[in-house]
């Protein structure tokens, strides 16, 4: 299958304007948060092409500056889905697969991608993938914490039997009464912002109105599942290391720590 991936850039974000250029500080120096999407993306083996897509000049230039191949997108898309359907028209060939890696994700292991990528090539019916990954008791603190006070951090999944969402949500779902501690099976899934469509579903994406569910809970893969397209949720291994995107200030040293532990590259 014939794969590019697609890192979605916006300088003018609601919750952190001028997110993609924060310099995240890790053990190889201080690199902006582009660019370590970039090079999660570029770990990636067996992949064709690998490209941001922006609609501002800023992003733009210091994407080519650490060498990226940049792909200018309308201002007027509304999330990263949207920018990625916007991509394939000016890519100047059709891929088979689009992942799209989000912007703020510099901790997406390789293996992610590469999993959620054979989630396809096992079942052709497939139109939407995205990978889930049952939460550690940090991350799940994580959740928890940002709740508490008020922050709308990383999302959680529920599937049903055949691993097809059943739904997102910025809140943690499903409940867990009871406290957890060290050792606990977490029934709570950690969303992680990557995906990948093939084409025609991309394209669809694109031309359909956003429904009441994603314009309450900010999340685009709903849109999708408004319109009664299955998303399957692959489970992955995080193999031991910290997942986290950057969705607040807070999070710049969450995931600082994770780099200077060694498990960002």
């Amino acid at each position: 299958m014939k794969t590019a991936i697609v890192i979605p850039a916006r300088f003018a974000s609601t919750r952190y304007p001028g997110k993609p250029l924060v310099v995240l500080n890790g053990p190889d120096g201080a690199k902006s948060l582009i660019q370590r999407s970039w090079e999660a993306a570029m770990a990636v083996s067996g992949v064709d092409a690998v490209y941001v897509a922006t609609d501002d000049e800023r992003i733009k230039a210091a994407a080519e500056a650490f060498g990226a191949k940049v792909l200018m997108t309308p201002s007027s898309c509304a999330n990263g889905t949207e920018r990625c359907a916007a991509a394939l028209d000016v890519m100047g060939w059709e891929p088979d697969l689009v992942v799209n890696l989000q912007g703020d994700a510099p901790l997406t292991p390789a293996w992610f991608v590469s999993d959620l990528i054979a989630g396809f090539q096992a079942d052709p019916s497939v139109h939407v993938t995205t990978p889930v990954l049952r939460c550690d008791l940090q991350t799940y603190r994580n959740f928890v914490e940002d709740r508490k006070h008020g922050r709308v951090g990383g999302t959680t999944a529920v599937f049903d039997a055949h691993m097809n969402a059943m739904y997102f949500s910025k809140e943690v779902i499903p409940y867990v009464g009871a406290d957890l501690v060290e050792g606990d099976e977490i029934p709570v899934f950690h969303h992680v912002g990557v995906y990948a469509y093939r084409p025609k579903a991309l394209r669809e994406y694109a031309n359909w109105a956003v429904g009441p569910l994603e314009q309450l809970e900010g999340l685009e893969q709903l849109r999708f599942m408004e319109r009664g397209v299955p998303v399957r949720c692959v489970e992955v291994d995080g193999q031991g290391r910290v997942f986290w995107e950057l969705n607040n200030p807070e999070d710049v040293p969450r995931i600082e720590a994770v780099l200077n532990e060694g498990f960002g590259s």
